[in-house]
């Protein structure tokens, strides 16, 4: 029995044959996650005790808990009202509030000069995440190509950890040379990008309400 070799495999085209709406909400993440577990979460803590008053060890701690524990409280109740309603746009609206406020945070850590405030940005953000994570799996849960679905969660895990690996090495580099105010500048425009694609699939969103409504 002949078994395909790995360039075969390769040749099928993986990315030409996985619809729209998943390519762009693979490529709008590659630039979000990029920035953000490539860009920030190596040097964070660095951040934290070099340039915030009073920053220590103890406080990274703190933020990175504050983080989470607004992440997991909020995930499931928003969950819920996600799959409650009917349709897309929600789904989309949440998807891209999220994913505004992700790449929003970078510049406020530019001006945050207190831990408190730093306590702040982290809740807020925490709570973005949990809106975003549940409606962007949601979405891409619907929309995953039938019985191709190991090859276009396996795309998007490949691609979204290089270009976190690519984004660790370069912040941390951009980091030392120029600064973390400028690190953060770039890391949100670039997130910004990310945030402006998905508007090119707002009409798919549209047309799966409508579909669903007819029922």
């Amino acid at each position: 029995m002949k078994h395909p070799s790995v360039n075969s495999v390769w040749n099928i085209s993986i990315f030409q044959k996985i619809n729209p709406v998943i390519r762009i909400l693979i490529f709008s993440d590659i630039l979000v996650v990029m920035t953000r577990l490539g860009f920030i979460a190596p040097i964070f803590a660095l951040y934290i005790t070099d340039k915030i008053p009073g920053g220590n060890l103890e406080v990274v701690g703190i933020a990175t808990t504050i983080y989470m524990l607004s992440k997991s409280l909020l995930q499931i109740p928003v969950s819920v009202m996600i799959d409650k309603i009917k349709g897309e746009q929600d789904d989309f609206i949440a998807i891209f509030l999220g994913t505004f406020w992700f790449s929003l945070t970078p510049l406020l850590y530019i001006f945050i000069d207190s831990i408190f405030q730093l306590y702040v940005v982290q809740f807020l953000l925490g709570v973005s995440a949990a809106v975003l994570f549940p409606s962007w799996t949601a979405v891409f849960t619907r929309h995953i190509d039938h019985e191709h679905e190991g090859i276009e969660w396996g795309t998007y895990f490949t691609v979204t950890d290089l270009s976190s690996a690519i984004g660790a090495a370069l912040g941390g580099i951009i980091a030392y040379r120029l600064g973390f105010n400028y690190l953060f500048g770039l890391a949100s425009v670039i997130s910004f990008i990310g945030v402006f694609v998905l508007l090119s699939i707002k009409n798919d969103m549209r047309f799966v309400k409508a579909k669903k409504s007819n029922f």
